[in-house]
């Protein structure tokens, strides 16, 4: 409740701001397209990441925790989840159950997972996050959408950054842009590394991106490349008493299992992705939109319980058709299209001798295939009313083989002519604009679930299934100087068959089904910004908040003779409120400050463990001076300034109660840019 009362005193403190401010220039609305074409058709948030002020460089935990119903958590350095809504409940690590694209190049493998961690700072421009089922555009997944713009709109020109920071945190930022007569190629490079808050947590990653883009006449070509290599231990969870003693030290030894250290506990990774987009206007009324691209990626993983191998090769393609249509004060757009994936996957687990593999145990080939057939229709009326109704036709075929038993053994697995529609109604009022959305999800388990950490494969997992209902109001005050945004969201999805991890003693996952979930909430935003051309000193203010209530209940859940019925979800604050604030003077100054809180949440299905709530204040100082074409950025800032002992990523529902890694105390960080144009 506190939360909320504090979020509405900052609503009343913008509301007043937004009256009195003298300017005359006006900043530019970013509509939303991931489900139409410049409509306010889907619940999403965009966030651009390219604004100087924004956070700190050296993560991206910042950038996303300042979206409502959303929270990237971040186990250790390099090992992230993105929690949509509750969506990594069935996350112990990486991120599932949430479709993300870049540059419209699908980074969600066929088998449902996403390696998010490959991406650096400088892979994104901006970031539209949808929540709830995307199905009918975007196939299979119930836990949200995440589109990624890769930074091809960036000005011809060079930049360079350096970020630094405790633990030995060291951040290099790069990239060039070239542009002529419809051409424009831009490439990136970043390097991350860190020792690491805890024992065992040190990273580095290398990235390398790389997009031309060709227009002419009525038609588009885009090629782009992405190269990760990363490397990151992995401290393991702690008790609650561990965490209390000390919680910077990595899993200890206990109950006849290695330390983390002393199998150096850390996981080895690469990944290359090429996509290819061709975009073609065939005339006034018809477009067309296909991508064709393909991956590779390389996984070892030196665990407590083993030592993991994994090649996962896949590619595939989508193409979307769309129809335009305007007459009198109405509108038409239809799209329909397709999207297929084919992955064929090597797994590969030996024992783990002190960090190196010994025997081996299983040896897995995994062929994947996924599918969508989808379509949708907008229809508008005097730009007042907008009716949407859309489809999807989803189905994946899993075929497990165990090479290492003899006979080898095959399991097949088939999830398929799943029906997702989606409906949405939108009503644009002089005072308010009500958006009323009815979606049906659908998401197979992924191959990590049936194949999980303890490797034996799960015959019984079933699809999750649900459907969402959502109401949401926004209201825009585009003064002349300035402008004024709500929007307030409330949802109810209730989920069958939800899908639920849990831990063994080793730190090994595995899965059940729930028998269902009830999920309702609420979510608020507020921004506002404001050029302050009449003043001496200021340039702009910026200030939002955004404010989240979950509700969310087991229904009916019975497993292994104990009920978990009516009782919380683990891993999800029942309230969490984010707030950032950034001031601009005129001389070049700049500040920015980012408040994050979370309430109480469970740890198990029990909810006999929980961690307390916890309050982030970050605060950043700098100065950009620009001369001519070059221009110049300098700051420096501390996070976690209230230094709070709390965990970002926790293990839910492990073994012993190992479920707390500590994330790291109060830190400092000093950075240096440089631009030419």
């Amino acid at each position: 409740m506190r939360y909320l009362l504090l979020f509405l005193l900052i609503v009343y403190t913008i509301s007043v701001a937004g009256q009195d401010v003298d300017s005359v220039k006006t900043i530019e609305e970013v509509t939303v397209q991931a489900f139409g074409q410049g409509e306010h058709l889907a619940t999403a948030i965009v966030r651009k990441l390219d604004d100087a002020p924004l956070g700190n460089k050296n993560s991206l935990v910042n950038a996303f925790n300042t979206l409502p119903g959303v929270r990237m958590e971040e186990r250790s350095p390099g090992s992230y989840r993105i929690n949509i809504r509750g969506s990594s409940l069935r996350s112990p690590f990486g991120v599932r159950n949430v479709k993300v694209y870049w540059g419209g190049i699908p980074l969600t493998d066929p088998g449902g997972n996403t390696y998010f961690n490959q991406l650096a700072y400088n892979n994104f421009s901006s970031i539209t996050v949808f929540k709830g089922p995307a199905s009918s555009m975007y196939g299979a997944g119930t836990g949200g959408l995440v589109l990624i713009d890769p930074p091809s709109d960036a000005k011809a020109g060079i930049h360079v950054e350096y970020a630094g920071g405790s633990y030995n945190t060291h951040t290099i930022l790069a990239d060039g842009t070239w542009k002529k007569d419809g051409f424009a190629s831009t490439m990136t490079y970043a390097h991350n590394e860190s020792d690491g808050y805890r024992e065992q947590t040190a990273m580095r990653r290398n990235n390398v991106s790389w997009s031309t883009n060709v227009k002419w006449k009525r038609q588009e070509l885009t090629i782009a490349l992405l190269f990760s290599d990363l490397y990151y231990q992995t401290p393991g969870a702690l008790t609650l008493k561990e965490f209390e003693d000390d919680p910077r030290e990595a899993r200890p030894r206990a109950g006849g299992f290695p330390s983390a250290v002393d199998v150096n506990a850390a996981i080895w990774q690469k990944n290359i992705t090429a996509g290819v987009t061709h975009k073609q206007r065939f005339n006034d009324n018809w477009s067309n939109a296909t991508t064709l691209y393909a991956t590779y990626v390389q996984v070892q993983n030196s665990a407590i319980r083993n030592f993991e191998k994994r090649s996962e090769p896949h590619f595939g393609g989508r193409t979307v058709f769309t129809y335009n249509k305007s007459w009198n004060n109405s509108a038409l757009q239809w799209s329909t299209g397709t999207e297929g994936q084919q992955g064929y996957s090597t797994i590969r687990v030996a024992d783990n001798k002190a960090g190196r593999p010994d025997t081996l145990r299983t040896d897995d080939d995994v062929n994947i295939s996924t599918y969508s057939l989808f379509t949708q229709g907008i229809f508008s009326i005097k730009n007042n009313w907008v009716f949407t109704a859309g489809a999807s036709v989803n189905g994946s075929r899993l075929v497990f083989t165990r090479v290492n038993d003899y006979p080898v053994t095959e399991q097949l697995f088939r999830y398929h002519n799943e029906v997702a529609p989606r409906f949405t109604v939108l009503k644009r009022f002089k005072a308010v604009e009500l958006l009323a959305t009815v979606s049906r999800g659908f998401s197979p388990p992924t191959v990590a679930e049936i194949l999980p950490s303890t490797t034996i494969i799960n015959k019984d997992l079933k699809a999750e299934r649900g459907w969402n209902y959502e109401l949401t109001a926004r209201k825009t005050f585009p003064f002349n100087h300035s402008s004024l945004q709500f929007e307030a969201t409330g949802f109810y999805f209730n989920i069958n068959n939800a899908l639920v991890q849990r831990r063994d003693s080793s730190g090994a996952d595995y899965f059940t089904n729930a028998g269902a979930t009830r999920q309702k909430g609420v979510e608020l935003f507020g921004a506002y910004f404001c050029w302050l051309t009449g003043s001496a000193i200021m340039d702009y203010v910026n200030l939002s908040a955004g404010y989240t209530y979950n509700n969310f209940h087991y229904g009916s859940f019975i497993s292994d003779e104990a009920d978990y019925s009516e009782h919380r979800l683990p891993g999800v604050p029942q309230s969490a409120l984010n707030c950032r604030l950034t001031l601009a003077l005129k001389p070049g100054l700049y500040a920015d400050a980012d408040y994050y809180g979370a309430a109480a949440q469970f740890m198990n299905d029990a909810n006999t463990a929980k961690q307390n709530a916890y309050h982030l204040l970050l605060a950043k100082l700098g100065y950009r001076k620009k001369l001519g074409k070059t221009a110049l950025n300098v700051y420096a800032g501390a996070d976690n300034l209230l230094n709070e002992t709390y965990s970002l990523g926790n293990d839910i529902n492990a073994a012993a109660g190992r479920y707390y890694n500590a994330a790291p105390k109060r830190n400092y960080f000093i950075g240096a840019a440089f631009e030419w144009q």
